[in-house]
């Protein structure tokens, strides 16, 4: 059933909507990975690791509304339900417990790293079908590599 009609073709949909799907999926499991490690960080650098962590979340958290409201516009049903997001994420395992801040940093960076390949993926699967997602892929990849760069930056 499509409550809102798409403007796009059925192949370009599936395209796009498999684009915006992912990303979801990626930005809602960044967003809980840095707030699990946010409130399990210690070490010499906890405070600044720790206000960092919050920066990601924003971010992420930001960019999922963008991207589930994009795909609801092309009358795709965005899906963030926990289960859907356990079993689509590129995030590997996010460490347990309390996390000394050098390991914090690390699992950020690649945490980071495996989201922002992804979205360069999504990039250039939507360029020629939507230009507007691919827009939309082309700010969350920048911010999301600003972020990685501080984080990577923080274990020298």
């Amino acid at each position: 059933m499509y409550v809102v009609k798409s403007p796009l073709s059925d192949a370009s949909l599936k395209a796009v909507s498999e684009a915006l799907q992912g990303a979801l999926v990626d930005l809602v499991d960044l967003a809980l990975v840095a707030k699990q490690i946010h409130w399990n960080v210690v070490g010499q650098r906890f405070r600044s690791v720790h206000l960092q962590l919050d920066e990601v979340v924003d971010t992420a958290r930001k960019y999922s509304d963008i991207v589930a409201e994009r795909a609801a516009a092309l009358g795709i049903s965005p899906d963030g339900r926990a289960a859907t997001v356990a079993v689509g994420s590129g995030i590997g395992v996010t460490p347990e417990g309390w996390v000394d801040d050098t390991t914090a940093v690390g699992a950020l960076v690649d945490a980071l790293g495996a989201v922002i390949a992804r979205m360069r993926e999504r990039v250039e699967a939507t360029g020629e079908p939507d230009p507007v997602s691919q827009d939309i892929f082309i700010g969350i990849t920048a911010d999301l590599e600003k972020h990685h760069w501080m984080f990577q930056a923080e274990n020298g």
